[in-house]
């Protein structure tokens, strides 16, 4: 069965709970059951060697735990006579006999589905009299991974609560990430890797402090796995949604992962892997979502612990707690004595650039440029997201830079390489191609700066685009068109992002227009400072400030002095002014011929309609 197939099965189960239930509860029933279904056919052929293994170990007095793991040939089992099936045996007693076929699960899975609240649905079902047939229904598919591939699942999974979330008015983003950008950000954190990966025996672990329903994950860790087969995965993560969290779960438990390893709970306020540290790293954090729920807690380990916690180069403002993620994670590097770690992150448009000099932002994106954490950001298409069509950014986060890259960050504008969805789903209009998705790779993994050749035809119109590295030569223009270049990855050095911001003052006067001097203190005799007349300037890293003052301060205001006691140090990437491109506007004369044309064709209209 298809994904699509299985998606519409699962969403038909709707139309018996239309009624009883709203919308937007539909899925506290229908993704609850998937789950179930799942580990129920994972279980079954290994059913009877667990019944077998649990009355041969109680009957020696033994406790039977780990012996029905190794005879259920999972990290789990269900120690139940009952499956989905044989309870629906018993008509009458169908509430029962679910409760006591959840309760013979192992913990792990029992966790799973306290943190859904299944039982609560049970009741409801019940006094409803739908939770026969509702069961029943769900019985009737089979969901093995030899059906149903553990991809699959994912997609499934995701498209279900793009749906719930659609009918409930809810973000749906805030649960998971479209899988092409996923991919785009695994090929992205893997790409300088690829020796070291492939060499047997390899272990590495990977996490991800805002799971969802696991996709990063898992689309990590199927890159590995056929990269090298022979390489040990350890995927780690933490969730706050609970269905969201409990479906990473199920997944995990799933593919053999250590569930102990996915963490209930919020990330920033109750950091469920603390002192850990990861090899490689993934996340997608809510966009522009405020922390003042967490704020005492971020604030107080700020406050207190410094650099030596999670918080210590700064806080951004409370509306936008994304930065916030970005600091968790480079507290998880290990440290590159050890091999080090890389990191990939999507966030908004505002990190870049929100914050001036001595801000909580600035300070951060100051942390990472002078530390020479960044190798590069790529810019995607808008509308690849489900809850939103603004402006995305992945950057990727490492504290072992190639050789080649230190001292440097890469931008890549990818906002022109996507395709048009069939149908939209939500916010979502585009999406990465295969080949997009190459592209971007490749000219992460080249390195090197890039411009986009664009052709165009003598009637206007795009004939196609050619990618040129490094200095490679433009192609010839069309008969009577032209070729438009535009840059497409540009290689900065970290100090071309910073900047000291100056304060610039000019003296008070008085009624008779002398100037006013200090009394008493250091400011005896020395001219003060009007506050109506103060003014900032931002100087270049790279340039003297005194003959920046000089050549554009002093020539309009003589008077002029810095006041140096509140000079800032400031960092900022002013992403698309590195792209931008100016075209010249048309000449006054082929203006006013198009003008006169128009004018010509609608005067020639009116006539008609007068005639």
């Amino acid at each position: 069965m298809n994904q699509q197939a299985l998606s519409a099965f699962l969403w038909s189960v709707a139309d018996l709970l239309r009624g009883d239930y709203k919308q937007s509860d539909y899925g506290k029933v229908i993704l609850p059951f998937t789950v179930l279904r799942r580990i129920d056919c994972v279980l079954a052929p290994s059913k009877q060697a667990v019944l077998n293994e649990k009355a041969l170990r109680t009957a020696q007095g033994l406790p039977p735990d780990a012996f029905l793991r190794r005879a259920a040939g999972h990290g789990f089992y269900n120690a139940s006579t009952l499956d989905l099936k044989q309870l629906l045996g018993d008509q009458d007693n169908v509430a029962a006999n679910l409760r006591a076929y959840i309760l013979g699960f192992s913990t792990e899975v029992q966790d799973i589905f306290e943190h859904f609240e299944f039982d609560a649905q049970i009741d409801r079902l019940a006094r409803a009299g739908l939770l026969y047939q509702v069961a029943e229904k769900f019985a009737q598919v089979d969901l093995h991974p030899d059906q149903v591939s553990n991809y699959q699942m994912g997609l499934v999974f995701e498209e279900l609560i793009r749906r719930f979330s659609e009918l409930s008015n809810e973000t749906a983003g805030e649960h998971f990430t479209p899988r092409e950008v996923i991919r785009l950000m695994v090929n992205l954190i893997f790409a300088e890797d690829g020796d070291a990966l492939s060499k047997p025996g390899v272990v590495r672990t990977i996490y991800d402090p805002t799971a969802g329903t696991g996709g990063m994950l898992s689309v990590a860790e199927e890159y590995l796995s056929r990269m090298n087969p022979s390489a040990a995965v350890s995927l780690f993560g933490q969730e706050l949604n609970p269905e969201s969290y409990a479906i990473c779960k199920a997944d995990m438990l799933i593919k053999g992962q250590d569930v102990g390893n996915v963490v209930f709970g919020n990330t920033l306020s109750d950091d469920g892997h603390a002192d850990q540290k990861f090899d490689y790293m993934l996340s997608n954090p809510p966009f522009g979502v405020e922390w003042k729920k967490v704020e005492k807690s971020v604030r107080a380990e700020h406050e207190q612990k410094g650099f030596a916690g999670r918080f210590g180069p700064g806080l951004p403002r409370v509306s936008d707690g994304s930065l916030l993620f970005l600091l968790h994670l480079l507290s998880k590097m290990r440290p590159a004595a050890q091999g080090g770690s890389r990191f990939g992150i999507v966030l908004n448009g505002s990190p870049l650039f929100t914050g001036g000099a001595g801000s909580g932002e600035s300070e951060i994106r100051r942390h990472l440029l002078e530390s020479d954490l960044v190798e590069a950001i790529v810019a995607l298409p808008t509308d690849m997201f489900y809850n939103t069509g603004i402006a995305t950014y992945v950057w990727i986060v490492s504290n072992r830079k190639p050789a080649a890259r230190k001292g440097h960050v890469q931008l890549i504008d990818g906002s022109s390489f996507w395709r048009k969805m069939r149908k939209s789903l939500g916010s979502k209009r585009k999406e990465l191609g295969e080949e997009d998705i190459a592209t971007l790779t490749r000219l992460f993994g080249e390195g090197r700066e890039a411009r986009l050749a664009t052709l165009i035809d003598a009637a206007g119109a795009t004939l196609g685009t050619r990618i040129l590295i490094g200095d490679a030569p433009e192609p010839e223009p069309p008969a009577g068109g032209k070729v438009r270049l535009a840059p497409l990855s540009r290689i900065l050095p970290n100090r071309a992002f910073g900047y000291r911001a100056i304060t610039v003052e000019r003296p008070l006067r008085d009624a008779d227009g002398q100037i006013v001097l200090g009394q008493r203190g250091k400011a005896k005799g020395q001219p003060q400072p009007d506050p109506a007349l103060r003014d900032t300037e931002t100087v270049p890293l790279g340039e003297d400030i005194g003959a920046y003052f000089a050549r554009e301060v002093l020539p309009h205001a003589p008077d002029a002095w810095i006041d140096e006691t509140k000079t800032k140090v400031g960092y900022e990437i002013p992403f698309n002014r590195q792209f931008y491109v100016f075209e010249p506007p048309r000449p006054l004369s082929e203006i006013d011929a198009e003008l006169a044309r128009v004018t010509a064709r609608i005067e020639a209209m009116l006539k008609g309609l007068s005639a």
